[in-house]
């Protein structure tokens, strides 16, 4: 069987840029097993699988190159942006996917995807192993979220200039460390995040992390309106927007190729 796959980079208008997913528009369902197969195959921070339920919803599901994941956001980016610009919806449809993180909604907006994310909330708690110092850094605050943590840095070149320590990291944190710090003129926040133990050593610019530091941001600011930097080698920025317990992200992406494997 040939499966389509549609190669696109998310929160950024730049080829080469922002975060690489895969997207698999499904023709007929195929196996867990297969789905991890074919996204180790294509070896990117996540590979997103969409079947067709009805005109304008669709399954979606996201695998590292090592496990499934509960929610991605530049997996989803590039999916809505695939639907839409391949035409397999109308350009001003709403989207309705099923995932494991419940049915999410998005819709576009002139040239950005708007994507509606469940927020995550963020507890104020010291790491054990990172309470003063991460990487060499002065740690400036910290939260834990579902199996991550949050380490607030002193300054966003400090966040910039961070070497990771890949061993110290998956040592010391059951899914990822996001590092973050106040931004400049032009971004709110800047961000990295780190992810060893689920097959991912940085994501180049990472939707899910940003819907808990909006909630982390939020409790230190009172802002509920971000401009976001990811301050990996490929870089990538969004806008986030806080409506209660739901979080808007705004990106755009754009496609790099197409193809089909054979499976």
């Amino acid at each position: 069987m040939q499966l389509p796959i549609i190669q696109i980079d998310s929160f950024t208008d730049t080829p080469f840029a922002g975060n690489p997913a895969a997207v698999c528009l499904l023709p007929a369902p195929i196996s867990e097993e297969g789905m991890q197969l074919i996204a180790a195959e294509m070896n990117l921070s996540e590979t997103a699988f969409l079947q067709q339920t009805g005109e304008n919803s669709f399954g979606l599901r996201w695998f590292t190159p090592t496990t499934e994941v509960d929610l991605c956001g530049h997996a989803t980016l590039a999916s809505a942006f695939m639907l839409y610009e391949e035409g397999v919806v109308a350009s001003d449809a709403e989207l309705l996917f099923d995932t494991r993180s419940g049915m999410l909604v998005v819709t576009r907006s002139g040239d950005e995807i708007v994507m509606d994310f469940p927020l995550i909330e963020t507890r104020a708690q010291i790491h054990p192993a990172f309470e003063k110092e991460f990487c060499g850094k002065t740690v400036a605050g910290a939260a834990t979220l579902n199996g991550n943590w949050i380490i607030e840095l002193e300054s966003y070149d400090e966040v910039e200039s961070l070497q990771p320590d890949f061993a110290q990291i998956a040592e010391h944190s059951e899914e990822g460390i996001i590092i973050t710090a106040k931004g400049d003129d032009k971004y709110d926040i800047f961000s990295r995040y780190f992810a060893p133990n689920i097959g991912v050593m940085e994501d180049p610019v990472t939707g899910f992390a940003h819907c808990a530091l909006i909630d982390y941001w939020h409790k230190k600011t009172g802002k509920t309106a971000l401009k976001a930097y990811q301050a990996s080698q490929r870089e990538g920025e969004m806008r986030l927007e806080l409506h209660g317990d739901r979080v808007k992200i705004y990106g755009k992406a754009i496609k790099i190729f197409e193809g089909f494997m054979e499976v």
